[in-house]
């Protein structure tokens, strides 16, 4: 018979390992912050669609060769190295899934900071806990409670603020809005088939996985559509190497370990956290200065993070079994 348990935040998230969980959340989402910044400054010397190319392979390569160098410290530490299993095929459809999904999201995103500034591009993109919800409702069935749902809404309409103001702008930039609204879609999806993936699999396979299906996927599209493929400066290689690091793997590895303990939908929901660290970092970097109607959104978005951390479904339930 299994039990299922559920414990408040309040009480919960304090205990072990969740707290590590809740860390590397954090953390991750302090390193996707730099994400907008990175690709903006590399897009003075690449395409948008390059950037991203770089970004993939070089994490592709970082991923492979700490994968080798973790199977020759167990060698050398005569240590018995686990026998690999074989992949289902649901997980390898999940996995070419989880790496399209990044693949669309960071195209479209990457296109939109050239059409807008990176305070609206960045919240517009992270508009995704709305199509999180609704998609892990709609297939898989998840459950929100009633202060859940309500910190969801209140968080949405502060990202709608912002839409509202943006849509009576320009339509060169409603364009780059629209893309970066596009791409949130795609970035909904990215942790419920991740949270599907780490019951079985470490965060290092599935962003292995992940940047090498991107690296695919994107080069035939930077073949066809840019004039150059790599940087050509020193700066362009040290922007699109941090990219790689600090974006792709330290912070989408610890989002994806993030999602073992903590549930999609919340894990989703504190990505609106990153267009307040961006704008913050883009203010000082490029003079963009925030408006009041983007300090009044973030303000909303922030305390509907805060009533949604307080929902019993920010975690994930306990499975016990009981004879």
């Amino acid at each position: 018979m299994i039990k299922v348990k559920l414990k408040f935040p309040q009480e919960y998230l304090f205990a072990t390992p969740t707290t590590a969980a809740v860390a590397s959340l954090v953390v991750s989402l302090i390193a996707l912050s730099f994400s907008p910044i990175l690709i903006r400054v590399s897009e003075g010397e690449l395409g948008p669609n390059a950037t991203i190319f770089n970004r993939f392979w070089i994490s592709t390569v970082a991923f492979v060769l700490w994968n080798r160098f973790t199977a020759a410290r167990q060698q050398l530490s005569y240590s018995q190295p686990e026998k690999p299993q074989p992949y289902t095929i649901r997980q390898i459809l999940l996995l070419i899934g989880v790496g399209f999904v990044m693949f669309a999201t960071l195209i479209l995103w990457a296109w939109s900071l050239t059409q807008t500034n990176v305070a609206n591009s960045t919240l517009m993109h992270n508009l995704a806990p709305l199509f999180t919800v609704l998609v892990g409702w709609l297939i898989w069935g998840k459950r929100f409670d009633g202060r859940f749902l309500m910190g969801m809404v209140v968080a949405m309409a502060g990202a709608a603020l912002l839409a509202y103001h943006d849509f009576s702008s320009t339509s060169e930039k409603l364009q780059g809005d629209l893309a970066a609204i596009l791409s949130a879609v795609f970035l909904g999806l990215y942790p419920l088939i991740v949270e599907q993936l780490r019951t079985q699999l470490s965060p290092i396979t599935i962003m292995t996985w992940c940047s090498a299906i991107g690296t695919l996927l994107l080069l035939p599209v930077v073949l066809l559509t840019e004039d150059r493929l790599f940087p050509c400066s020193l700066g362009g290689w040290l922007t699109v190497i941090s990219l790689a690091l600090i974006c792709q793997i330290l912070g989408l590895g610890l989002y994806a370990y993030s999602l073992n303990k903590l549930s999609s939908g919340f894990v989703s929901l504190c990505d609106l956290f990153v267009p307040v660290l961006s704008t913050q970092e883009a203010w000082l970097l490029f003079s963009e200065r925030p408006n009041w109607f983007t300090l009044v959104s973030f303000a909303v978005v922030l305390l509907g993070v805060y009533v949604t951390s307080t929902s019993q479904y920010a975690i994930k339930a306990e499975l016990e079994s009981a004879n």
